[in-house]
């Protein structure tokens, strides 16, 4: 019988092939108490579990091949440090010496507790981060066990050869180091419970141009070993069982896809510009250093957004020292071969996983709470530190300042007080920095859209953040599934506070940019051009989606045609107001 699962799409494009189920990582254990006495040899076991699952992991990092994606090594590194803190053994060992617990038992009910603690952080990407914690976990699960529960093994699935097809894997989860043993099988998709945009098997997915549907709950289990399905990673569908009629159909767009991604990579380095000729820029959002080699590779002319949080999450030392946070940001800046890069400064905070060996206080769990430059303002040295390593950074290149979430002068007159002091310093040592470096704010709350003046005078650059600003304005939390439904970039506010937003940045003559998730949707391209944006930033994988929609659009029609999508509240009124925009 056919059916269609629905999920999150995530890498797009059209597979076709016959389900490969990978048993689900099971974290049912048994639960036992041992015996008296027996307590410090079911310690050893646990820790030589751990020892064990380190050399699998070093040994995999060792055996990378030439051509795996450049992220499978920085996840590896991730899995290990998450493996190499103490405190992740610290307290299933203390169950097992004073409550007697299995050590099995003693692991998950550690596991469970950290799970509960990411549920409640609001940050979609670090949210995700929960899941590198379960998958080394359950490796380690595995190793006391000896049991195949966990990863990709011979036994565990049919290869594609036994079921005569190219084939798509179905699984409720896959770690990043299991990832690396597809691309030697002629596996054609991934379909996954778990997972979201951020997540490792999406970002995997999208480097290795395979598509993804993740976060389809319980496709695990409703569909079969051997079963066709098709993905459609446009519209985040699963087709289960299709009929030789939808095969034919899907068959066809897919043969459409793959020319016209063909076509899309002619685009990679011609001339960005709307059909009546106006410029606009592409940059690219990246988290890890390496990113920047595939968004020069697909024509982004920089860096919009450089998430340096990365460096200071899943560490088992200290935080990262200004020496290791030069070297970083001064990778990323070599390879953009003199092209800008905005570094945002850290947005963590009491919501947000610091790395294990931080002893700095983080309580709260509110989006509305200690976070971006607001903590970082309550942490001068740990900011100053940051400051000094771009700065350092900026010697060799375009680096730039960006700071997340202000909205007070006070916050502003602040951060601006502790670059200047951060100049200082590194002048007193005789290092080279860019004295002239640029600075940038984020505009991602209401009140600083509203007060958009004290920032223009203040700033080199501004830079949206859609994501937050739609949090924010809408009182939607992003992460709260209840109200999901109800986080709309076409709500009326939106659509005015970015017009507004860019008008007065555009009159005051100073570049303004789009780096959230809007700046990345083909399906938005011409409602921000019609707004009068010119600078996108989004990832790199959108990039040459974007660019065939800005080349195809005529700026001065869309912006005729705006005033009436603006004035439009009615909900009728707005669907066709945006009907004629894009037509």
């Amino acid at each position: 019988m056919t059916f269609s699962l629905h999920g999150i799409p995530v890498s797009k494009g059209i597979a076709i092939g016959k389900a490969v189920l990978i048993s689900r990582a099971a974290l049912e254990v048994s639960h036992y108490l041992i015996e008296v006495g027996k307590e410090e040899v079911e310690a050893q076991k646990l820790l030589d579990a751990f020892e064990q699952v380190r050399l699998e992991l070093a040994q995999l990092r060792e055996g990378l091949p030439k051509d795996a994606p450049q992220e499978m090594a920085a996840f590896l590194d991730v899995h290990g440090m998450i493996l190499a803190d103490p405190a992740l053994a610290q307290k299933p060992l203390k169950l097992i010496r004073t409550q007697r617990l299995n050590a099995a038992w003693a692991l998950t009910t550690e596991l469970n507790d950290l799970l509960e603690q990411f549920a409640e952080i609001e940050d979609a990407y670090l949210k995700e981060r929960a899941n590198d914690i379960r998958q080394v976990a359950e490796r380690v699960l595995k190793a006391l066990h000896s049991q195949k529960k966990e990863g990709i093994d011979d036994s565990d699935f049919l290869s594609p050869g036994d079921i005569g097809a190219d084939a798509i894997i179905v699984a409720h989860d896959i770690a990043p180091h299991d990832m690396l043993r597809f691309k030697e099988r002629a596996f054609t998709g991934f379909v996954t419970d778990l997972g979201g945009k951020t997540s490792h098997t999406a970002i995997v997915a999208r480097s290795m141009e395979i598509p993804a549907v993740v976060g389809v709950r319980h496709a695990s289990e409703m569909i079969r070993h051997g079963d066709w399905l098709v993905i459609d990673g446009e519209h985040g569908v699963v087709v289960v069982a299709p009929d030789e009629q939808l095969l034919s159909e899907y068959r066809l767009l897919q043969k459409k896809a793959v020319e016209e991604t063909r076509k899309l990579q002619e685009l990679k380095h011609s001339r960005t510009a709307t059909a009546d000729n106006v410029a606009i820029e592409l940059l690219a959002n990246i988290e890890l250093p390496e990113d920047a080699t595939q968004a020069v590779e697909l024509g982004a002319i920089g860096v919009g957004l450089f998430r340096s949080e990365f460096l200071f999450m899943d560490r088992h030392q200290a935080l990262p020292d200004e020496e290791k946070q030069y070297q970083e940001y001064r990778r990323v800046v070599d390879l953009m071969h003199g092209l800008p890069v905005n570094i945002r400064t850290i947005d963590v905070g009491a919501d947000k996983a610091l790395g294990a060996g931080s002893d700095i206080s983080q309580t709260g769990t509110s989006p509305l709470g200690l976070r971006a430059i607001r903590w970082s303002l309550t942490e001068p040295e740990i900011f100053l530190t940051q400051l000094r390593a771009i700065l350092r950074a900026s010697a060799y290149g375009q680096a730039r300042i960006m700071i997340p979430m202000l909205a007070h002068v006070r916050e502003i007159d602040e951060t601006l007080r502790l670059i200047e002091k951060a100049k200082q310093q590194l002048h007193q040592r005789g290092q080279a920095f860019n004295p002239n470096i640029q600075v940038g704010a984020m505009i991602e709350i209401p009140a600083a859209a509203l007060v958009l003046p004290l920032f223009i005078n203040r700033f080199d650059f501004l830079s949206i953040g859609t994501n937050d600003l739609i949090q924010y304005t809408l009182a939607i939390d992003r992460a709260d599934h209840a109200v999901a439904h109800l986080y709309d970039p076409y709500h009326p506010a939106i659509l005015n506070l970015l017009f507004n937003i860019i008008d007065q940045a555009k009159r005051a003559n100073i570049p303004v940019a789009v780096c959230g998730e809007m700046a990345g949707d083909p399906a938005m391209t011409k409602l921000l051009l019609g707004l009068g944006l010119t600078d996108f930033s989004m990832h790199f994988s959108q990039l040459l989606l974007v660019k065939r929609e800005i080349l195809k659009a005529d700026v001065s029609l869309l912006r005729k045609r705006i005033p009436a999508v603006l004035q439009a509240i009615e909900p009728e009124e707005q669907a066709q107001a945006l009907e004629r925009l894009l037509s």
